[in-house]
């Protein structure tokens, strides 16, 4: 038997659309990680880009489980000394841009190289029921009937 390896005229994309509304954060942010990377095709190839391009919409809308949405706390740094900032869950979900909170927690699934950041760019979120993707009819996932825990 023979491990075959893909090369780039032989991936094919397809474009999936996420509906997030009352969706469960970190579980949705999991299966959007797995579907960029393109581990649920059977001819996954670790060091390409052979993953879907991605669209959720509705992304203001989704849940945190437990008390999260008001303890857990995002950090970054400024880069100059005492430069740390932090924002909780909820100022970022109730901010101007909170597709921001869906984004972070995909990307930080994924890991950290420029294979990842390529994977990344295949990602569209939009906080609202409309999009501008429309032209590449986006197969539909109802990913919270999947499993009762995902909503």
């Amino acid at each position: 038997m023979k491990t075959t390896s893909l090369k780039q005229k032989e991936i094919s994309k397809e474009w999936i659309l996420i509906n997030a509304e009352g969706a469960v954060l970190g579980r949705l942010a999991s299966y959007v990680s797995i579907l960029l990377r393109g581990k649920h095709k059977p001819n996954y190839t670790p060091h390409m880009d052979c993953g879907d391009n991605v669209v959720i919409i509705n992304a203001s809308k989704v849940k945190l489980k437990g008390k999260k949405l008001k303890q857990k706390t995002y950090y970054r740094h400024t880069g100059y000394p005492g430069g740390i900032k932090s924002r909780t869950a909820e100022d970022i979900l109730y901010s101007k841009q909170p597709e921001n909170l869906l984004k972070m927690a995909i990307k930080r699934m994924l890991s950290n190289n420029k294979l990842a950041r390529k994977q990344l760019s295949n990602l569209k979120v939009f906080a609202e029921e409309n999009h501008s993707l429309v032209a590449q009819k986006p197969r539909e996932i109802n990913f919270l009937s999947m499993n009762r825990k995902n909503g």
